[in-house]
């Protein structure tokens, strides 16, 4: 027993030195990687190159991969997780990184813990070995809805101001392969999951240290994931640790306050709130239609800095509410590192939203046909549909155990129609039945993907009347029927085209960047 507990310190102790890519701990280490996903991969990659004895986990063969996996020496065990390999408990690992999709009561992570050995996420070993080039300083965004567009956002107004910055993190470029670029970034805008969150600590080497944070919303999601709304909640709010000079919170959600109240950072961060209403000193908001930095100005108390106006924004189709929030989320993380209110006000001018969100498909015979597919919860449905009236309303796919009567009952009087989709059709149809009576509702009952989205855009322009606005804002994740949001999207798009022929079409939408599942 003695020999035991000596070797678990040798080992926790090797562990805590591994603070810099410079290291010699991360040779010949011995890690389990959990996945081979984008983030699995950039991983195992990553502990390759610094000499580790890396063996990935995965559910099935991805050939190109496991190709180059082979090369760079990593071993691969194809296995069914839902139980432990042999070889796994053979290996006798000193670190497991595993991949955000593996949920907590995993069997491997269970035999992680009752081993005794350590877990990271990806999120973890960047930080630890962020100075392989240069090492930059990190903003972290997250909430339930609007984390890739403001992530987007502040990496455009960032770069404005002359910095070398990343967008990366969940949006779809793994923050590993933006510490190992060759030339190095001055900033990295990191997104966040709550799943990345879950895995990341808030103390000891591996805590990441932000110049800037935000969490931009919290609502009903992924429950079924971490199993309450107070671990998901604990999940997002510790994005805000050890922040060092601006905690952002949404002055509109009491939750993301609380964060920031509850939030260890560190001597001298400041809490500086954005919303769509009249900003107080330490705040962004609008007044008479200017979006208004009240925060970082030396007389904030009775002077604001002019960013942007919604008419300028208006034709650039950013002037929806809840993409106004985004911006000035992200404004506030780049004036917290000096950015010019001149380089913000430009850059914005410039900006264009991403396809899936909120993106004018066509507009035919006094109908407008939008396409947000990228709305896969309750809460972002709920933005979109309150930019818009009458509305269509083309709903459904993977609830994940939200439950959708509270935005049923909320814009009903707002919707003409409502066309259903998806296999939790079920559970929409009786919140419309309860909440909305004298609807016309109407379901797609069939399973093959060919065909869900032209019965369903065929059913919607059968109802539809001039002056309305067809609106795909699922409030629903994508993987029940389709690849992906965007994936569901685009079939939006080409049953709207086809019906159509052509009418009053924009440009075609191209692939979402981040080719994230929801």
């Amino acid at each position: 027993m003695a020999a035991a507990v000596t070797d678990a310190s040798a080992g926790a102790a090797r562990l805590e030195a591994l603070t810099s890519w410079h290291s010699d701990g991360w040779r010949d280490l011995r890690v389990a990687v959990l996945g081979l996903g984008v983030t699995g991969f950039a991983v195992a990659d990553t502990l390759a190159e610094l000499g580790s004895k890396v063996t990935v986990y995965a559910a099935g063969p991805d050939d190109e991969r496991a190709r180059i996996l082979e090369v760079i020496e990593v071993g691969f065990v194809v296995h069914p997780l839902d139980r432990v390999p042999d070889e796994l408990a053979a290996s006798a690992p000193d670190l497991v990184v595993v991949s955000p999709g593996f949920r907590p009561d995993h069997p491997m992570l269970r035999w992680a813990a009752e081993a005794g050995v350590p877990v990271w996420g990806d999120i973890e070993l960047a930080w630890r070995v962020r100075d392989k080039v240069k090492a930059s300083e990190w903003m972290l965004v997250t909430g339930t809805n609007g984390k890739t567009t403001t992530v987007q956002l502040a990496a455009t107004l960032i770069a404005a101001g002359g910095a070398r910055v990343a967008p990366c993190g969940n949006i779809g470029v793994p923050v590993l392969d933006a510490v190992r670029d060759p030339i190095g970034y001055d900033v990295l805008v990191v997104e966040l999951s709550s799943f990345q969150l879950h895995h990341l600590p808030t103390t000891g080497p591996g805590a990441v240290h932000p110049v800037a944070s935000v969490c931009l919303n919290l609502a009903d999601d992924h429950y079924d994931w971490h199993g309450s709304p107070e671990a998901y909640r604990d999940a997002k709010a510790k994005v805000y640790a050890n922040t060092k000079v601006a905690c952002v919170y949404n002055r509109a959600d009491e939750a993301t306050r609380s964060m920031v109240e509850d939030a260890e950072v560190e001597e001298g961060a400041r809490a500086i709130g954005f919303g769509l209403d009249t900003p107080g000193p330490s705040d962004f908001g609008v007044v008479d239609g200017i979006l208004c930095d009240r925060a970082f100005l030396e007389d904030r108390r009775t002077a604001a800095l002019e960013l942007t106006t919604l008419e300028e924004l208006e034709p650039l189709g950013l002037a929806v509410p809840h993409v106004v929030a985004n911006i000035l989320a992200a404004a506030a993380l780049a004036r917290s590192i000096d950015v010019p209110v001149a380089a913000i006000h430009d850059s914005l001018a410039a900006f264009r939203l991403d396809a899936h969100r909120i993106q004018t498909v066509a507009t035919a015979g006094g109908i407008r046909w939008i396409d947000d597919s990228k709305a896969t919860n309750p809460h972002a449905a709920q933005a979109s549909l309150q930019a818009f009236s009458p509305v269509v309303w083309i709903v459904g796919g993977l609830l994940k155990g939200v439950d959708a009567d509270e935005l049923v009952a909320r814009h009903a009087a707002r919707l003409r129609a409502a066309v259903v989709i998806g296999v939790d059709r079920v559970a929409l149809v009786e919140a419309f039945r309860r909440h909305a009576p004298g609807l016309p509702l109407f379901e797609v009952v069939t399973d093959d993907t060919e065909s869900v989205m032209p019965d369903a855009v065929a059913l919607a322009a059968s109802v539809a009347e001039e002056g309305d606005t067809v609106l795909l804002a699922p409030a629903a994740a994508s993987m029940d029927q389709f690849a992906d949001y965007a994936d569901r999207g685009r079939r939006f798009h080409e049953a709207v085209r086809d019906r159509l022929g052509g009418e009053g079409h924009d440009q075609p939408a191209s692939d979402d960047p981040a080719g994230q599942a929801d």
